[in-house]
Order: structure tokens, then sequence, then C-alpha cells
């Protein structure tokens, strides 16, 4: 056996540490940049991906600037035709991230591993998984971990999960045993969508590209992982074309997760520090309405302006970089949510807090295959507003969360890591919904139709008020209500943060040392895109926008991601014999 030296190489991805199975091939990292000058900005960047990327951005952004209401036609469109006839191939290939996640856990490949056998974390548990959750689903559990269970208990759209009892009509609350079914249900279909299926998306995604780097000694890109069975054509237009892809979707996964953060601080500022009155279209925040009845009277320049503002924020993060800015942020922010979390579960109906989560997973387990089935299904309005949705959205982050959970994983084994990234985030997700939607479902129980929760989730649909409606029944209101603003707000600096230096590491071709202008340059773009779709329209509008390009991304990365399952499994198995000794190891130095 023979050891590398753990030094980072001129890319910055360290050899591998002991056995390990690199794959032998004459490219060399960045071979295909280019490195053009802008006065005197230096750039290093891959020819074609940053280019054909960067491009394809830009004409989106200017088109949706020049002609909004076509482009929202047009991608009400892609979103109605992607969630009606390719629902059943999301539901399919998200199962099938599942049940490999599963069987790498079990089967003897899970010993290897990240980075080479004698390889060792580079960070703690606490800091991987402040960092893992932080990027992973920040700002989604603040805007859905109210919505969502309660809109499930009591929606009046015809879209609850398997067409099951609703909890409250009208106003009026069910008997005993049709709120209880009401809300089992609601949990579990709650559970379903931040549980096992999106962490095994991201594990899937995460495992292949570190696996490929810090093991096989390849480029830091989503290319790599078909080595298996591209070979070298993965350097030319196929690897381009998988790179360009996962760039193009992991934008628009961000830009959905900005534009849903920015409609939730706008709508938290209002809430605690606006005036007016929304009934009178009054209602306003510096002079910029927003949260009114009529939400055509409400600005979208306040949302613009605070995704410019937080963006600005983002970038400081971006100069620090990875140990300085995100990884700093992420602790912060855990800190912070765990005692926004804390003091609900205290201070809320603690007793069906606890119920909920152990009842929750229960009817979760009860329920998991009916969600799950991709065919036959008769709650189609559940199925394509709610589930497809979800799974493209996760698909969409996947390169994003699935390349920075991998910049922080070498020196886990491939159990320890799969495990940790699967089922501790699935948990803490258990846990959160529990607590906020329990909370919020038993304040709509007790208060019927006067329910602030249920006056902004089913009497109107104002999903971005959801927290702050929950919030305000709760002692200290003002206080925990601007603890969430900042919440959101950090979440939002963490992602655009790691996702400008993702896209960046794709578009440099496996570089992680790039300059920092064009980690600088993808995050104002990522916000950019995100203020574009947003200006157009108001409210959900806005919102459909960004779920509709999510979708149509998330559709064509999907494809890329089950043919992944394949690589992974043959990369595996190469490592695993080198680490019996049956293969080659690393040359020695």
């Amino acid at each position: 056996m023979s050891t590398t030296s753990d030094e980072p190489d001129a890319h910055g991805i360290p050899d591998p540490e002991g056995r390990a199975a690199p794959i032998q091939t004459d490219y060399e990292v960045g071979q295909d940049n280019i490195e053009p000058r802008l006065g005197p900005i230096a750039l290093d960047i891959h020819n074609p991906v940053f280019v054909v990327s960067a491009a394809m951005v830009l004409v989106f952004v200017v088109v949706a600037l020049v002609a909004p209401e076509w482009s929202q036609l047009t991608f009400t469109a892609m979103r109605n035709f992607a969630k009606s006839s390719f629902d059943w191939f999301f539901l399919s290939a998200a199962n099938l991230f599942v049940v490999f996640s599963l069987l790498l856990i079990v089967t003897p490949w899970g010993s290897v591993r990240l980075g080479g056998s004698e390889a060792r974390p580079d960070f703690t548990y606490a800091a991987w998984f402040s960092m893992l959750f932080a990027a992973g689903m920040g700002i989604g559990l603040m805007f859905f971990g109210v919505l969502e269970p309660v809109y499930y208990f009591g929606t009046p759209w015809d879209d609850q999960p398997l067409n099951g009892a609703i909890g409250i009509v009208d106003g009026t609350v069910a008997d005993a045993a049709t709120v209880e079914a009401a809300r089992s249900r609601a949990m579990a279909a709650t559970i379903f969508h931040w549980g096992l299926h999106p962490w095994a998306i991201y594990a899937v995604v995460a495992l292949a590209l570190a696996l490929f780097s810090y093991n096989k000694g390849l480029p830091l890109t989503l290319r790599s992982a078909f080595y298996p069975l591209l070979g070298e054509r993965i350097w030319g237009f196929w690897g381009n074309a998988i790179d360009t892809i996962a760039a193009f979707a992991t934008l628009f996964g961000l830009a959905t997760s900005l534009g849903i953060g920015a409609t939730q601080v706008a709508s938290g500022l209002t809430e605690v520090f606006g005036s007016g009155v929304a009934e009178e279209g009054t209602r306003n925040f510096a002079g910029f309405l927003w949260g009114n009845i009529e939400t055509a009277n409400d600005s979208s320049v306040l949302l613009a302006l605070i995704i410019a503002a937080i963006t600005a924020i983002a970038l400081v993060s971006v100069v620090r970089g990875l140990d300085g800015g995100v990884k700093v942020l992420s602790e912060i922010n855990m800190v912070l949510a765990a005692l926004l979390l804390l003091f609900v579960f205290l201070v809320g109906p603690t007793g069906d807090i606890v119920a909920d989560v152990f009842g929750g997973l229960g009817a979760y387990a009860a329920n998991i295959v009916p969600l799950s089935n991709p065919i036959g299904r008769e709650d189609t309005g559940f199925l394509h507003g709610w589930t497809t949705f979800y799974w493209a959205w996760w698909i969409s982050w996947s390169p994003f969360v699935g390349m920075f959970i991998a910049r922080v994983s070498r020196g886990r084994t491939v159990r320890e890591f799969v495990t940790c990234v699967l089922l501790i985030p699935s948990l803490v997700c258990v846990l959160w919904m529990a607590t906020f939607g329990g909370t919020a479902i038993s304040q709509v129980i007790a208060g019927g139709a006067e329910s602030g929760v249920f006056q902004y989730v089913i009497a109107s649909y104002k999903p971005e008020i959801a927290l702050y409606a929950m919030l305000a029944d709760l002692p200290l209101a003002a206080i925990t209500s601007t603890l969430a603003i900042v919440l959101v707000v950090v979440f939002f600096v963490t992602s655009s943060d790691s996702g400008s230096l993702v896209i960046d590491t794709i578009t440099a071709g496996g570089k992680v040392d790039a300059p920092v202008i064009q980690r600088i340059f993808w995050c104002i773009f990522e916000g950019a895109v995100a203020a574009v779709l947003l200006l157009g329209a108001t409210g959900t509008q806005g919102l459909q926008s960004l779920q509709a390009m999510v979708i149509s991304t998330g559709l064509l990365f999907c494809v890329v991601l089950v043919v992944m399952c394949v690589s992974i499994f043959l990369g595996l198995r190469t490592e695993r014999k080198v680490m019996l000794g049956e293969g080659r190891a690393a040359p020695a130095e």
C-alpha cells in the first residue's frame, strides 16, 4: 500500500491518501480553459461551458425583461406540460434514488472511504451538519414549515394528498376522528416531501462528485461522474452538455429559492415594521406596497430591492471564501434556527408537537408507498401541484447542494456519508415540520376561521405570510418574527454564496480556485434571474414563473441523475477491489 500527500494539487483538490483507484487520463484540469482579460480583471473559464451557460442565462434575462407577458405564458405552458406528461418519471426516478442510497448503506461498498483509505474528515460533525443543512433546505423550511401541513389539513382547492379527509371546511372544524386523520395525513405528506427522497437525490450527486474527484482524481464537475460510461468522451461534447445542463439547472433552482426567500422577507418586513391596511390596499413597507388583499397592488420592486440588497451581502461572503464566509454564516444560522425551533416547541402546544413527530413518522411509513406511486393516481392536483414541483426543485438544486456537500465531505466512508446525508437531515426536517406545522394546525383547530393561519393559508392563499401568522399567536411575536426574517436572510446569503461557488466550479472546468471575480459574476446573475422573474408579476404569479423554469430544467437533469447511479456503482466496485488489495492502488509519490 502506498500513500500520497493530502496537500491540494494545483487546482485545490487533495490527492488520494492511502489505497485508491485513480483513473489514468491525459486530461489536465483546466486544459480547455481560456484566460481572457477585461482590463485588470483576469478570468479562467471553461470553453464552451462558461460561454454557453452565461449566454443562455443572458438571453433568458433579456427576453423576460423585454416580453414579460409572453414569457410568463410560455413558462406556464412549459410547467403544465412537464408536470402532466412526466410526473411518472419524476416519481420513479426519486424512488430509484432512495432505494439506491439505502443499498449503499447495507452493502460492502459502504466501507469505501472518500479520498482514499487513509483520508480523514476535514470538518467536525457539527460544522459538517450545519453547512449541509443550511445549504440544503434553509429557505424552503422557513417558507413551507407552516404553510404545507396547514394547507393539506384544510385545503379547499381539491388538491389534498391521496384525496384524504379535510380537517376544516368553511371555517368549521370537523369531528375528532376526521381531524385526527387529516392531521396525520398532512404530516405524512409534508415529511414525504422533506424526508428521504430529496436527501437521496442530494446524496447521489454528492457521492458521485466526491468519489470521482477525491478517489479517481478527476475534476470536480458533473462530467467526471460519467467516465466509467463515456470514457475520454467526457472531455468533449457529452461532457460539455452535462456540465452546461447542470449549471443551468442549478441557477434556476437557486433562483426559485431566492424568489421564495424574497417574498417571505418582504412579508416579514411588512408584518413587523409596515403600516397601512391590507383591505384598503395601503399595506406597505417603507412606501412600497406589499401584503394587500389585492396582490395586483403590491410592488414587485420591493422584491427586486430585497434581492439586490441580500445579493450584495452574499458578495461579501463570496469574497471571504468557504471557511470565512459560508461556514461562519451556516454555524450562526444553525444556532438561530435552533433557538427559534426551541422557542416554538416550548411555548407552543408541546404535547401536540411531540405527538406529531411520532404520529407523523408513523403516518409517513404507512403512506410512503401510495405517496410514491407514479401511476394510476387520482389525487392529480396534489401530485402535479406539489410532489412533481418538489422533485424537480430538489433535482435542480442537486448539482449545487451535491457539489457543496462533496466539498465538505472528504474523509467520510460511503456508509457514514450516505447515512448522515440521508437520515439525520430527514429527522431534523420531521422535527421542524412537526414543531412549526403542528403548532399552526393546533391554532387552526382551536381558533377555526378566526385564526391568523387559517386566514392566510386556507381562506386566502398568501403562503409568504404563513410563518408570521403562526408566530403572531405566540408570545414575543415581534421578536420571533424579526428573528425569522434574519434567518431567511442568512439562509438566502448562504444559498447564494454556496451556489455561486458551485456554478463557478462547473463553468471553470473543475477548478476550485478560479478567480473570485467569477463567483461574483454568478452571484449577481442568480439574483438577476430571480428578480427578473418576479418583476413582471407579484405574489404567486411570480413564484409560478420560477416554478416553471425549475421544473423544465429539473426534467433534463433528472435523466442525468438516473444514469449517474450506474457510474457510481462502477466506480465503487473498483474502489472496493483496491481497498481489499485486489486492484491497483494509488501510485507512490
